[in-house]
């Protein structure tokens, strides 16, 4: 399989006792699940900040303006939808004041619509236990860089 850089924009969402916001995508190639951040693919012209505020208003609702206007690359390689992407992707942090803030759907697409499988808030002590793969395998690092506490 060859492999294809895409590329794209993660958020870091966490809420006001610094749970971070996963959402859970079945891949339609082979079912399979994965968690990871909101975010997606940078359109033509776009910068990978509105492109971050953007696919964090699209996949859940919430407000793009909680994004801080700084990002850390992070190394890809997964595979979806029969295809391998790799290179770096921008992620971003966007710190929200209240607990779990209530998320939407509305702006899906029909394919994720159909994909995205669920959604949740999960503490640091909870990302071990997730029942599927986590995407990045080193959210934890990526957090404490936009953190700065590394």
């Amino acid at each position: 399989m060859e492999a294809t850089y895409r590329p794209a924009t993660r958020v870091i969402c966490l809420d006001a006792v610094d749970r971070v916001l996963l959402l859970r995508w079945r891949d339609p190639f082979d079912g399979a699940l994965l968690w990871e951040p909101p975010g997606g693919g940078i359109e033509p012209g776009e910068t990978p900040y509105d492109a971050a505020r953007r696919e964090l208003f699209e996949e859940t609702g919430l407000d793009p303006a909680a994004i801080l206007d700084h990002s850390v690359p992070v190394q890809r390689d997964v595979r979806w939808n029969g295809k391998w992407f790799v290179g770096p992707e921008q992620f971003f942090l966007a710190r929200f004041p209240d607990e779990r803030p209530a998320l939407t759907r509305a702006g899906l697409l029909v394919d994720e619509q159909q994909n995205l499988d669920a959604t949740g808030w999960f503490a640091d002590a909870e990302l071990d236990s997730l029942p599927d793969r986590l995407e990045p395998p080193e959210l934890r690092s990526v957090i404490a860089t936009l953190l700065g506490t590394r």
